[in-house]
């Protein structure tokens, strides 16, 4: 393991840069914690969170530290076992290589544990665990969704699908209307994820990964539908799927160029900047023509930790439980148009309060691409396999760039 850590991080060098970011106490006798996480677009968010456990709690200063690349960036500080007081970083592949290193604070006997919906601790325990420990709090949750344009749903006559059956047919409807179903961005090769995701998610079988890990099954055995099922999306695009990208589709959208369009929660704010008035509706991708296993694809967007060896344990778990409160978690994703995975807090944005009963049902399940090594880079195979079109060589391809990781570590 300790290999394969070294193969992950980047040159001593950045190391070097940032050995002095340690903690310490001052004459001031305030407490000083760093706090670091890794989204920019949250750091006001934080900041004001911040400033409100500070008040109650004049004593502890909370330093946020946001930086470019952040992931390289922690990566090369866990190298010499520095590791932050306190983290925020999404629910991926980063955080199981690092929970497996076993430098996080064990949460398994900590209420805070039970605090959370327990889907989200599951998938964080898939990522990475060290023996029965839980090493992190899911916070803040993501999802795939349908994004639609609540005018054209009803000057079109149309209602929210429930099966895939009824997805394609209510396409094939809109194309007749002389509008346009979807607006792929495939440009950009991690919006194709966004399909990929929400239908391997709730069609390659319950514990896929665990299968696969343990050469019970393929992706040539498991994801045939799920591959087939996105080059009929492609049916009900524009004539350049390939030549938008991200931006572009989010103008596009927010233009009423498309009735539809298959994206996550963090597009929202993108689209509502340029088109304010827009209304907007969500549901998730219905994947199967059984309407009751139709999960919403889900993932912990921010999972909160700690150093298992900070000396200011007590602060730091003082910070993560104030987080946790349903006001702050309340605030943290209004600002941040995401989900909580905090029991009983939910969205009252218009646009997303249409998932709610996902989340109360618990009728979510995770994003299989944040279990697959990051080095297969996955975005650019499901690119190509869209672009040429041809299943089964993509399918072998899986397995093959699959293989071949899993034999270097």
């Amino acid at each position: 393991m300790k290999n394969k850590w070294r193969c992950l991080c980047t040159t001593a060098f950045i190391a070097s840069l940032l050995a002095g970011c340690t903690n310490q106490t001052t004459a001031d006798e305030k407490i000083h914690i760093e706090f670091f996480q890794n989204k920019p677009e949250a750091v006001a968010t934080f900041d004001q969170l911040i400033e409100r456990f500070e008040k109650l709690h004049p004593h502890i200063d909370i330093e946020q530290n946001n930086v470019p690349d952040s992931e390289t960036v922690l990566r090369t500080r866990l190298v010499k076992e520095d590791v932050p007081d306190l983290l925020a970083i999404g629910g991926n592949a980063t955080y199981g290589d690092i929970a497996e290193e076993g430098l996080f604070y064990d949460f398994s006997k900590d209420p805070a544990i039970n605090k959370v919906i327990p889907d989200y601790v599951n998938m964080l325990n898939l990522l990475g665990r060290t023996s029965n420990e839980d090493n992190g709090i899911p916070f803040a949750t993501n999802a795939n969704m349908l994004l639609y344009n609540k005018d054209k749903f009803k000057e079109l006559g149309l209602q929210v699908p429930e099966t895939w059956d009824e997805l394609i047919n209510l396409s094939k409807k809109i194309q007749k209307e002389g509008e346009l179903p979807f607006y792929f961005t495939y440009k950009d090769a991690w919006t194709a994820m966004v399909s990929f995701n929400a239908l391997a998610g709730n069609l390659q079988g319950d514990g896929f990964i665990q299968d696969r890990i343990s050469n019970k099954t393929t992706f040539t055995e498991r994801y045939k539908e799920t591959s087939e099922k996105m080059l009929t999306l492609l049916d009900y695009g524009h004539k350049d799927n390939f030549g938008r990208d991200y931006n572009a589709g989010n103008r596009a959208f927010a233009n009423g160029d498309s009735v539809m369009y298959i994206q996550g929660s963090w597009a929202i704010s993108a689209i509502k900047a340029i088109n304010p008035d827009i209304k907007l509706g969500s549901f998730p991708l219905p994947a199967s023509n059984d309407s009751s296993q139709n999960k919403l694809v889900s993932g912990v967007d921010t999972a909160l930790t700690m150093s298992k060896n900070t000396p200011h344990k007590k602060e730091a778990l003082m910070f993560i439980h104030f987080l946790l409160e349903k006001e702050n978690s309340q605030y943290y994703i209004k600002e941040q148009n995401s989900f909580s995975a905090v029991k009983n807090v939910l969205q009252n944005d218009e646009a997303l309060k249409e998932l709610n009963p996902y989340f109360v049902q618990q009728k979510i399940t995770g994003f299989p691409e944040h279990y697959f090594p990051a080095s297969m880079q996955a975005a650019n195979l499901v690119q190509d396999f869209l672009i040429k079109g041809e299943v089964k060589p993509f399918l072998a391809k899986l397995d093959d760039e699959w293989n071949k990781v899993k034999a270097r570590e």
